[in-house]
């Protein structure tokens, strides 16, 4: 088979396979937790070449539909990715719900949450970070790193940076769980009020080792997002270096039209 010709243009057969699939999702003939037909299976449905079959399956991939697990192919996805809403997560009110930002936008969208904390210590502050913080760079900053899992899988790595001269007088910012509403609540109780959170975010392929601590097929894409949290006296008080799978994510954003 070559490719289908339709207003002038051509379209590959990888696509056409990709969006077959992707239709097959969407309509429920492949339903949650369906494995997606293997490589082998696919070559016999459609009559083409295994590379052909390979193309198609990163589009669907890029779908963010399927998940891929290593040595297991493609399935479909549990439920839609979740959505961010940088004007809603971060609202005060949920912090005084008891609520962090990642607990919250999960249960927005239905998803079960967990957060795993791997290190919490003091670390020398990398260049790009002690530049955001106004501190030296190798100056002591608490440092608090955590993996974020939703139904089960895990979808997001994020590495807090804290001034030291902040956090040693709030001992909740030492611990596993640092109370309700998280680390932003307790800066805030400390008398940090926040004006703003400032983020930058860029679509990059995995590292390896990347790949492997988010689950992920060898190069998928991931979005690599910096958050400044920023107080109403314009200092920096945190600084979040977060890493998380891109097919896991919808980022909304409201952007007022007036000066």
């Amino acid at each position: 088979m070559g490719t289908a010709v339709g207003g002038g243009r051509s379209v590959p057969r990888y696509v056409q396979i990709a969006d077959e699939i992707v239709q097959q999702i969407r309509a429920g003939v492949l339903k949650p937790g369906d494995m997606v037909p293997s490589e082998s299976e696919l070559v016999d449905r459609y009559g083409v070449a295994g590379g052909t079959i390979r193309k198609a399956m990163v589009e669907v991939r890029a779908s963010g539909l399927v998940e891929t697990r290593h040595g297991k192919g493609s399935l479909v996805k549990a439920r839609p990715p979740v959505r961010h809403r940088s004007s809603d997560r971060f609202r005060r009110s949920h912090r005084k719900g008891g609520k962090a930002a990642y607990l919250a936008e999960s249960e927005q969208a239905g998803a079960t949450a967990k957060v795993s904390v791997l290190f919490i210590g003091p670390a020398d502050a990398p260049d790009d970070i002690s530049e955001r913080l106004g501190v030296d760079a190798g100056d002591k900053v608490l440092a608090r790193r955590r993996l974020y899992f939703r139904n089960g899988t895990p979808v997001e790595t994020a590495t807090s940076y804290l001034p030291w001269d902040v956090v040693k007088d709030i001992p909740e910012l030492f611990s596993e769980n640092p109370g309700p509403g998280g680390i932003y609540a307790r800066l805030e109780d400390d008398g940090h009020i926040f004006a703003e959170f400032v983020e930058t975010l860029q679509a990059r392929p995995a590292s390896k080792a990347e790949s492997s601590e988010l689950a992920l097929s060898p190069g998928a894409p991931v979005v690599h997002l910096i958050r400044d949290a920023v107080t109403e006296e314009g200092r920096v008080v945190e600084v979040c270096d977060t890493l998380m799978a891109a097919d896991q994510f919808v980022f909304s954003y409201r952007i007022p039209a007036a000066d």
